[in-house]
């Protein structure tokens, strides 16, 4: 089993294709499976590497508090084991695109781009969340509720296909070992980062995407108008989990991004995909 102890503890990750390095941070409350449908399409040109954010998936799910750089520092520490040490380009939904940010900010040698999906980097108050988190865990009922927190990632009516179903039900059981005081740690180190102050300086490459139902949408207009080197673009009909929900359409803004950028390997540029 691939696990990074680089920052400490056990953070598990998966590798596809070859070619520079595309980090990948999935959003709450899923694991990296989230990105099946971009490690499909990316592995094709870049070495794609999905995380499993500590408190989620495989990784460790530690109790004691820590904060949304040491998050970011385990992704870093599952690139150096694989002897990227150089930039990445990093891709991450919502908590994923607060750690990517994070990174470019305060790492910004390590990274090439960020595409942030869904993600608010300003102040955010989940003191609500973190207490149920906590209640349903005391009360044995957090198979249940998860699934109610994975629908709120993507729109009902997708949610209600047969595809949706499938696949929250498969985030659900590999939940099974979730433990609620480590969610609610996640949860605290996420609602103590607030980059905006420092935006306006970070020049890092940037593409922001949110879906059209996304209720995070604000936060992500807000988000591209701070950077100096971000653009936003919107994925019409689907929800916080954009990517998820219309992999066809979010996969298109991603290449025009790279393109544009000069950030598509070598191989692929010369295709003409």
């Amino acid at each position: 089993m691939p696990v990074s102890r680089a920052n400490g503890l056990d953070v598990y990750y998966e590798v596809a294709g070859s070619g520079p390095p595309l980090l990948m941070l999935h959003a709450l409350p899923f694991d990296h499976h989230q990105w099946l449908f971009q490690v499909a399409r990316w592995s094709q040109s870049f070495t794609t590497v999905a995380v499993d954010l500590r408190g989620w998936g495989k990784s460790a799910k530690p109790t004691t508090a820590f904060t949304l750089r040491d998050m970011g520092n385990d992704a870093l520490g599952v690139l150096d084991d694989l002897g990227f040490r150089g930039a990445a380009v990093v891709m991450g939904c919502s908590i994923g695109s607060k750690i990517a940010a994070t990174l470019a900010c305060e790492s910004r040698e390590r990274v090439a781009a960020t595409i942030l999906i869904g993600g608010n980097l300003g102040q955010q108050d989940f003191t609500r969340r973190i207490a149920d988190y906590r209640a349903q865990g005391e009360a044995g009922t957090l198979k249940a509720f998860h699934l109610g927190h994975l629908r709120h990632g993507v729109t009902s009516a997708w949610a209600d296909t047969p595809l949706g179903r499938y696949l929250l039900a498969g985030f659900v059981e590999r939940g099974a070992t979730l433990d609620a005081e480590s969610i609610a740690r996640v949860f605290k180190a996420l609602q103590g980062a607030d980059l905006s102050d420092r935006l306006p300086s970070c020049d890092v490459p940037t593409l922001v995407v949110n879906g059209e139902y996304d209720s995070a949408r604000a936060g992500g207009e807000r988000t591209a108008s701070l950077m100096p080197a971000a653009e936003h673009r919107l994925i019409t009909g689907a929800g916080h989990c954009c990517f998820l929900e219309d992999p066809e359409a979010f996969d298109a803004c991603v290449l025009e991004f790279l393109r544009r950028g000069d950030l598509l390997p070598i191989a692929e540029t010369s295709s003409g995909d």
